[in-house]
């Protein structure tokens, strides 16, 4: 019998809301106990400071003391998410936060100190994920799916899993075990950006900002036309691929109109995407699951029952940073974290990069 590990999963997603701390027990292919979870919110300050960061990323260098600043106290409230689970385990899954992602250029870059991590946390951290596949020619992302499978094992398929996110993407399961996945376009993101903008708050909460406008149907098409939808999958984005795009696009256009027109451009984006098979189910994960007005268009696009991952019985909070957990585990064993299907990776590659205290 395989070891069971007990593993602890952080993730600070492109949506900029905080870290997700997850417990679970596994083998790296199959999750035998979930444990614990628990959210830890950034302050404000911290917020648009990591926000800036993106802006600053093309640029900026590695020893830029505004930097490692940030990369400090982001890992310092890492280190307090996985106090908040007050549960011990052999291995921490550590994401890091991502503020570039450019694979074209064999470059992603996430901050985060895994080493500081490790001596604060007294536990082994494995970091660096994403690393070892974009080297090799991968897009580095997603990096969900094979947790998507072990998570949907004795589920009906083909079956679609959408992750909205900063960024949105797709896992595709299908009923022989093939696993097809890609980033499909802006998520949450550029809708947060406008409800900071316009609402002075970090998203556009239901959606009701999206809600109270109207999708103008040109600016929508205009934004489908950008070169990143004709590209077959696997592909991937970085946060801030669309934004010269969307700022063009929605010039003009009445703040709640920009936010319909955002919420319908996010919905048509995943549905966009030339699939196996159509879905039998469609699970929504991630931030958007909250979105009711991103829900109704996506529900619109599919004929097969869009829900969010809860009506499966997952904790649809928690599940990126099960999924780093998992991850972590996988890593240990040398086990592939990525696939041709899910990255286009030549090969099933292995990664992650082990920090001990």
């Amino acid at each position: 019998m395989t070891i069971q590990t007990r593993a602890i999963g952080l993730m600070s997603g492109t949506s900029l809301d905080g870290i997700d701390a997850a417990w679970l027990q596994t083998d790296g292919e199959r999750i035998t106990q979930f444990g614990p979870s628990a959210t830890l919110r950034f302050e404000d300050d911290f917020r648009a400071d990591l926000r800036r960061l993106l802006d600053l990323a093309p640029t900026i260098a590695p020893d830029d003391p505004f930097l490692l600043a940030t990369e400090e106290r982001l890992t310092r409230d890492h280190a307090l998410a996985i106090g908040l689970l007050g549960q011990g385990a052999d291995v921490v899954g550590f994401h890091g936060q991502t503020i570039l992602h450019q694979p074209e250029n064999h470059r992603t870059w996430q901050i985060g100190d895994a080493a500081l991590l490790a001596r604060i946390a007294r536990i082994p951290v494995v970091h660096d994920f994403r690393a070892a596949d974009v080297a090799a020619g991968g897009q580095g992302a997603p990096f969900a799916p094979l947790f998507h499978a072990a998570m949907a094992e004795c589920m009906p398929k083909p079956l679609l899993i959408v992750n909205i996110g900063g960024v949105a993407n797709i896992t595709w399961l299908g009923e022989n075990g093939e696993i097809e996945a890609c980033d499909t376009g802006p998520g949450n993101g550029p809708l947060d950006d406008l409800a900071q903008k316009y609402l002075g708050t970090p998203y556009d909460k239901d959606g009701a900002f999206a809600a109270s406008g109207r999708v103008y149907p040109a600016r929508l098409e205009e934004l489908m036309s950008h070169p990143y939808f004709a590209l077959p999958a696997p592909k991937s984005l970085d946060r801030l691929t669309f934004s010269s795009l969307i700022a063009q696009a929605t010039a003009n256009l009445a703040p709640a109109d920009a936010a319909a027109t955002l919420a319908a451009f996010s919905a048509t984006a995943i549905a966009a995407v030339k699939l196996p098979a159509p879905p039998t189910r469609v699970l929504v994960a991630g931030g958007g699951r909250h979105n009711i007005t991103l829900m109704r268009h996506l529900a619109q696009k599919f004929a097969a029952p869009v829900e969010p991952v809860e009506a499966a019985g997952w904790n649809g909070d928690a599940l990126e940073a099960q999924c780093f957990a998992f991850l972590a585990v996988r890593s240990l064993r040398g086990l592939p974290l990525s696939l041709p299907g899910t990255t286009g990776v030549p090969t099933p590659m292995p990664g992650g990069v082990l920090a001990t205290p």
